[in-house]
């Protein structure tokens, strides 16, 4: 597994030729004023527009138009009724919400979402050596990293335009917040359907995504898949010991809960050890979404709907069938998407996100806690 996650630093900071190391760490109780652009890499749970503009001719359409969108007031290419975490962590900075990078003639100013719905950690040449099918994952971590040094040598070129201004990049990172993820689990995802888990754990080493090469870093966990309502009906068990008190299966969140330790582990024994200028912290998607559930009620939320999407076809405890899923023919949405935690099976309501949001970063959940955020409810 070291060697796994010392390769994943290794190629982030030869990617972005960028240095961590030198210069003063933000106090990591201290302001987030400081704070003047974000930037993000990652998968659906980030991707504010970026896949409606990358897939090819006639896929992903359903996200292109409403119910998609319909809490937003209109679709976005967000993977939502409305706004995702990022949106929320960008509003409690003080930030615009971040502009795709795809999106054209987009202000940047205050930073450039990189993150692509359906993106891997691992390159599809690479991916699971060749044993796993992965539908559409050309937008790999190293893509958005690829884009990301694109960008900032664009971005901060000297005068003749032929070289970074390294002097200028580094500058512009001291004040930025740098989000890797959540990525790594469509890794998973695409494997999960059709092997066991026992197979893919097998994979864990090779999607652990650590590090970006800045002062200020939030690499998030997994999220505890078994509660999701895409889980829960693709591997519906007749046994009751398969599920844990919350509803959810254990053994998928058993899986989860391997992958956040490793990561966990990585970040506390080789990052911070080897960046100790930085400010790395942990984001705890996994704990602070069993503490939703647990208190769905309290949040607002329809403590029966916990674990059943908004919008889809399925019918039954669950709501998910992934033959007509949210937003194809014979699939609707339901009346108040503010009631509901699952948007469409596989992603959150813009309900939820806030929540998470409010959770992790004004509260426990960020490990450390390296942002200073007014109290919010």
């Amino acid at each position: 597994m070291a060697s796994s996650a010392a390769y994943f630093a290794f190629s982030v900071l030869v990617a972005l030729h960028l240095c961590c190391c030198h210069g003063q760490a933000p106090d990591a109780a201290g302001s987030s004023s400081d704070v003047t652009a974000i930037y993000s890499l990652g998968d659906s749970i980030t991707d504010t527009g970026n896949l409606i503009k990358e897939a090819p001719p006639g896929m992903f359409e359903t996200i292109k138009h409403l119910p998609y969108g319909i809490t937003f007031g209109y679709p976005t290419g967000r993977c939502s009724d409305g706004l995702l975490m990022i949106d929320f962590l960008a509003q409690d900075l003080g930030l615009p919400f971040l502009n795709p990078y795809l999106g054209k003639n987009k202000s940047f100013d205050h930073g450039v979402n990189f993150a692509v719905a359906g993106a891997t950690a691992m390159d599809p040449t690479d991916q699971f050596n060749g044993r796993f099918f992965a539908p559409f994952s050309s937008n790999s971590l190293n893509v958005q990293l690829r884009w990301f040094k694109d960008f900032m040598k664009s971005t901060f070129s000297t005068e003749e335009g032929n070289s970074p201004d390294q002097f200028h990049i580094r500058k512009r990172l001291q004040s930025s917040l740098v989000l890797i993820g959540e990525i790594g689990g469509n890794d998973y995802n695409y494997a999960l359907f059709g092997k066991s888990v026992s197979e893919v754990e097998k994979l864990i080493p090779g999607v652990e995504v650590l590090e970006m090469g800045a002062n200020r870093v939030i690499i998030p966990g997994n999220f505890p898949i078994g509660c999701m309502p895409t889980y829960l009906t693709s591997k519906r068990s007749s046994e009751p010991s398969d599920y844990d008190a919350t509803g959810c299966l254990r053994e998928l969140n058993r899986f989860a809960a391997k992958h956040n330790a490793r990561l966990r582990r990585a970040i506390a024994d080789e990052l911070r050890p080897s960046y100790p200028a930085a400010a790395v912290a942990y984001a705890d998607y996994f704990n602070s979404f069993l503490a939703l559930l647990d208190a769905a009620g309290e949040l607002g939320f329809d403590a029966g709907s916990a674990r059943r999407a908004c919008c889809g076809a399925g019918g039954g405890e669950y709501n998910y069938d992934p033959r007509r899923m949210c937003g194809a023919e014979g699939a609707a949405a339901c009346a108040e998407p503010e009631k509901y935690v699952s948007w469409d099976g596989v992603h959150m309501t813009q309900a939820a996100y806030r929540a998470m949001s409010r959770l992790v970063y004004h509260g426990m959940y960020l490990e450390p806690q390296i942002l200073s955020l007014a109290d919010a409810p």
